[in-house]
């Protein structure tokens, strides 16, 4: 979408954690907090964010601010996928910007991106605390006869000083699509992280943990150890379910290890 382009229907949210983990919420359009759930304890709050139209169309943007102050252990996460549908000219961007001091869990459900898209995914964060995120990305609805044959997202993950992860799926770029070197003919894309400011203790028992489930997984991917303070988990799949199950087992191993927190799912993942 071209700078000085108006967005069609914009929407923010900011979400504030402080360090008795209170989440404080403001809005602007048709964004915003659900519900703030403690099914873990006072200690930690689980943060429900719906974006009531259930989807986003050319021009439309979101825009979520999350900051997490020193103490604070924040999980944000969607009872539904976000939806990119098809666009005739403008883009929909979605736009997660995050300051994290003490400890976030960014954990949307699944990204869907239809036919005929054209969508920007991108997620920015400062990080001076801990960060464990994910992203699951599919292309198209092949079982109901819509093929990502036609469209474009882009894929933004950023870390401030540590990371950055930018890539344009276009869906007339075969050697992407269909190449060894790209997708394979993969349609799902699935990317879990745990980073923080300072090395990681523990770090070859956590990318093992990830080496272990992927092979149990029998899916295509990868876990590596960068600079010492990033952990990234990749993996290509030909259906959702497999990848989903995938990324939140390595989550819920990851959280036990390296925080010492129970491998607690959201209770809006079962409902």
């Amino acid at each position: 979408m071209p700078a000085d382009a108006p967005a069609r229907w914009p929407a923010r949210l900011r979400l504030q954690a402080t360090g008795a983990t209170s989440v404080h919420a403001a809005h602007e359009g048709p964004l915003r907090l659900l519900k703030t759930l403690h099914p873990e304890g006072q200690q930690i709050a689980h943060a429900v964010v719906v974006h009531p139209p259930g989807g986003l169309v050319g021009g439309d943007r979101l825009t979520i601010e999350i900051d997490v102050a020193t103490g604070a252990h924040l999980l944000v996460t969607t009872p539904a996928a976000t939806r990119f549908y098809r666009s005739a000219q403008l883009e929909a961007v979605q736009d997660v910007q995050a300051h994290v001091a003490g400890r976030l869990e960014w954990l949307p459900q699944e990204t869907l991106a239809y036919r005929g898209c054209r969508a920007r995914n991108q997620l920015k964060v400062s990080l001076q605390g801990q960060l464990l995120a994910s992203e699951l990305l599919a292309l198209g609805l092949p079982e109901a006869g819509e093929p990502f044959d036609h469209g474009e997202v882009l894929q933004h993950l950023e870390i401030d000083g540590l990371w950055l992860d930018r890539a344009w799926i276009r869906a007339q770029d075969a050697a992407l699509m269909q190449g060894p070197c790209g997708l394979a003919g993969a349609r799902v894309l699935g990317t879990l992280l745990l980073a923080q400011a300072g090395p990681l203790e523990g770090s070859e028992a956590l990318l093992q943990a990830a080496r272990e489930q992927l092979q149990a997984s029998g899916l295509q991917g990868g876990a590596t150890l960068l600079h010492g303070r990033l952990l990234l988990l990749r993996v290509l799949a030909a259906d959702l379910e497999p990848a989903t199950a995938l990324l939140r087992a390595v989550r819920g191993r990851w959280r036990r290890l390296a925080w010492g927190v129970p491998e607690h799912e959201p209770r809006i993942w079962g409902t």
